[in-house]
């Protein structure tokens, strides 16, 4: 019992340290557009990406390819968990301003800095 105890511990410090070192990467909508609108993270990592709304009005970020939707207050910061992703490039608009609000994540194998255009 011990022994299972001490795995279990083991198993969970492991999961949560590695949430801990979780790459963080920032979207800023202003003027119902996503800056920077193309965002670049390493395959096969799960990262968090934070999306700050500067305007008055709220939106919502929306994504078929990533399998997400979240609604962002105005004048509010929320965030999201993606991946682990397949390199390749994953679209997302924002539902309420869907001509302007547009942007992509872009998946790539080796990753040394993190890009952002």
């Amino acid at each position: 019992m011990a022994r299972l105890r001490v795995v279990l511990l083991l198993i969970m410090s492991l999961f949560s340290s590695s949430l801990l070192a979780l790459s963080e990467f920032h979207l800023e909508l202003k003027d119902h557009l996503f800056y920077p609108s193309s965002v670049t993270i390493p395959a096969g990592q799960k990262v968090k990406l934070i999306i700050h709304n500067l305007d008055d009005t709220p939106e919502e970020f929306d994504s078929f390819s990533l399998n997400r939707e979240k609604v962002v207050f105005a004048q509010s910061t929320t965030h999201i968990y993606i991946g682990p992703l397949k390199p390749g490039e994953y679209e997302f608009y924002g539902r309420y301003n869907p001509n302007t609000a547009r942007g992509k994540v872009v998946v790539v194998k080796d990753q040394g800095a993190n890009h952002a255009d």
